[in-house]
């Protein structure tokens, strides 16, 4: 005789069918009442499970589910269909929260994951990283060449192997890198430090052989930086900077900005910056900024040319651009990174040289006074009798240049204030 009553066995019992079952087929063969004793129950349990098993066999003798047969409260089909119909067709990826906050359901969160359940269309898994990098990858691989293309800046102080050599010779201290997006082609410039100026001379530098090798498309094209004051200007400026009506002078190309802390959004350019930091700046040395710049040169023809992208079918940005546009000048993968102190230095010395006829230093304004003891000529402004400013225009005869007269210079200066009148009107 069991010396646990049958309810304690069952408590404790994995196997509930099991159990049953040794009880039925004791009885089967000694008896009903025989039975009882031995399982430590009364006979009308043990008939009441061999009925079951005469009726149902194995399976009959599991438990019976207590639910009720009907629930004056239950969810209609139609709206359990509906709910279904939601998660199938329109918020695959979306959990029960949010589906009844968007569609605002008036069932519970858990009465939605129920019906959900039921219907057998539960929560889908969150895709991994890699298989969203994955489908994003072939959705750049349909775009044109240059539909797209990423531009940021790296700061190259924190790579322990060059800061030695940056600071021993005074190499470039900040990397400007462009990358077209579905090719993958890279263009590089260096400089000092990071400035409007200096993304804007890149910008243009970029924009002359772009024009000249025609590689635009005709859908347009969109360059895209992040949030930084070298692409934008001031964090409050109302007008678009230099940066982006460099760009923007393109017909079709036009400038536009990742939402701010969205750094994945320039991840084709950032891969380079790290491509670059195992493979160029860690192993290689430099003894001069000139020596720095024919080496960057090698590196970036070695990877527009030669270097296969395992994340682009194993083929160099040539090889792709080949089968996306052949008729391109590959004469535009081999433009060398460009100096952007240097570039600035000849801006800027191209701004002060002047024609025959044209003076551009306001220094000379002042020695042709006195040497030809000229007067100028005022002539007063349209403004406010409170501001008391003029415009003298100089007008020399000068009979050695082609032109006989030469405009000099503008110069402001303070001239007494006319003394308040009682019919002035207060501005």
């Amino acid at each position: 005789m069991c010396p646990l009553s049958y309810y304690q066995n069952m408590r404790n019992c994995k196997d509930k069918r099991a159990h049953r079952y040794q009880m039925i087929q004791y009885a089967l063969k000694h008896g009903i009442k025989p039975a009882a004793r031995i399982f430590n129950t009364s006979p009308p349990v043990v008939r009441k499970w061999l009925k079951r098993f005469k009726e149902h066999g194995y399976e009959g003798l599991l438990d019976l589910s207590r639910k009720p047969h009907y629930s004056p409260r239950a969810t209609a089909q139609s709206i359990k269909d509906h709910i279904v119909g939601l998660k199938k067709n329109k918020y695959r990826n979306l959990g029960a929260k949010q589906v009844k906050c968007l569609e605002q359901l008036p069932q519970a969160e858990k009465t939605i994951r129920k019906i959900w359940k039921e219907a057998g269309v539960a929560r889908g898994k969150r895709r991994k990283k890699y298989i969203t990098k994955r489908n994003l990858r072939e959705v750049k691989k349909q775009f044109p060449f240059f539909h797209q293309a990423c531009e940021d800046t790296k700061d190259l102080t924190d790579i322990p192997e060059y800061w030695p050599q940056m600071k021993r010779s005074r190499l470039p201290a900040v990397q400007y890198t462009l990358r077209e997006v579905s090719c993958g082609a890279l263009f590089l410039g260096f400089s000092d430090e990071l400035s409007l100026i200096n993304a804007t001379l890149f910008a243009e530098y970029i924009n002359q052989y772009l024009i000249a090798s025609k590689a635009l498309p005709d859908s347009g094209a969109y360059r895209q930086t992040d949030n930084g004051v070298e692409y934008c200007g001031s964090w409050n400026a109302k007008e678009p900077s230099a940066y982006t009506r460099a760009i923007e002078s393109l017909p079709g190309q036009i400038h536009g900005t990742i939402f701010p802390g969205a750094h994945r959004m320039q991840a084709d350019v950032e891969t380079i910056h790290g491509l670059m930091e195992t493979e160029f700046y860690e192993i290689e040395t430099f003894c001069d900024r000139a020596e720095f710049m024919s080496k960057a040169s090698t590196y970036q023809l070695f990877f527009n040319l030669e270097r296969p992208n395992t994340y682009k079918e194993n083929k160099s940005p040539w090889q792709l651009i080949q089968e996306k546009k052949p008729d391109l000048d590959k004469r535009l993968l081999m433009i060398p990174p460009v100096d952007l102190d240097a570039m600035l230095v000849k801006y800027a010395d191209s701004l002060t040289q002047g024609g025959n006829n044209v003076l551009t230093d306001p220094l000379i304004v002042f020695y042709f006074i006195n040497l030809f003891s000229i007067k100028p000529t005022i002539i007063p402004l349209m403004i406010p009798p409170t501001t008391p400013l003029t415009v003298p225009v100089i007008k020399l005869k000068y009979t050695g240049c082609l032109s006989s007269v030469v405009i000099i210079f503008l110069i402001i200066f303070p001239l007494p204030q006319r003394p308040y009148r009682p019919d002035d009107k207060l501005i």
